[in-house]
């Protein structure tokens, strides 16, 4: 029997990618893509309780894999801090609701459907700039501080399951540089060649995951198979 994979944030441009490309995995049986509009599959905000709550039971049977695509750097309510000056705790609060708790919990309400006995993985997009030893620059504190948080969470969740779920890899992964709205406006002096698509950015970090192992589980990769040092 083949396997299933969720798509948490399906319908964003990385997301959408990882949807198309596992659809077309002979591996898997099913994909199943959640997302705010439900475009791809199942209506699901991450950062309601209520959707959270009934999503195993509308997904129903064993779940294989789980990509957590969700994330905010910039929308209409906020822009990135450029100094200490722009900090407020309304913005520095939603950031960790959407980049670090929301991802946490839809891998909470998905996991009762998770084989203990089988390879699995749970991914969650990160960032480079989550890296605290990596941060040269400054700036961007609450998608920096959120991610690194985010980081934290799934490597402090990686050491709880590898006792009930030993076959489990939990990580979180760097993108790169996608050609997607979030990147649009921060796209200047980023070299052709560091500048992805989505399709390659997902199919690299399917190619991640495909190599990672249990002994791996709780680190943090870039697209290209490279730790980052927390």
């Amino acid at each position: 029997m083949g396997k299933t994979a969720v798509i948490i944030g399906a319908s964003g441009g990385v997301g959408r990618a990882f949807h198309e490309l596992l659809a077309a995995d002979p591996q898997f049986d099913r994909v199943i893509g959640c997302s705010r509009d439900g475009s791809l599959g199942l209506t699901c905000d991450p950062t309601s309780a209520d959707d959270l709550a009934g999503l195993a039971n509308r997904i129903g049977g064993a779940v294989h894999q789980i990509i957590v695509t969700t994330g905010m750097l910039h929308d209409d309510q906020q822009q990135p801090e450029k100094s200490w000056r722009a900090l407020n705790a309304d913005d520095l609060a939603r950031s960790f609701a959407i980049n670090s708790v929301a991802p946490l919990l839809a891998i909470k309400a998905l996991l009762p459907l998770m084989p203990k006995d089988q390879r699995t993985v749970i991914a969650a997009l990160s960032a480079r700039v989550g890296s605290i030893s990596d941060n040269r620059t400054g700036g961007w504190y609450g998608y920096r501080a959120s991610k690194a948080a985010l980081n934290q969470l799934i490597r402090t969740l990686a050491i709880d399951l590898s006792r009930s779920h030993p076959e489990l890899i939990c990580t979180t992964l760097h993108p790169g540089t996608v050609d997607t709205g979030m990147s649009k406006p921060f796209q200047r002096g980023v070299a052709a060649d560091r500048l992805f698509t989505a399709e390659f950015s997902a199919q690299s970090m399917l190619s991640v995951m495909d190599k990672l192992t249990p002994a791996q589980s709780g680190r943090v990769f870039a697209w290209d198979g490279q730790e980052i040092a927390p």
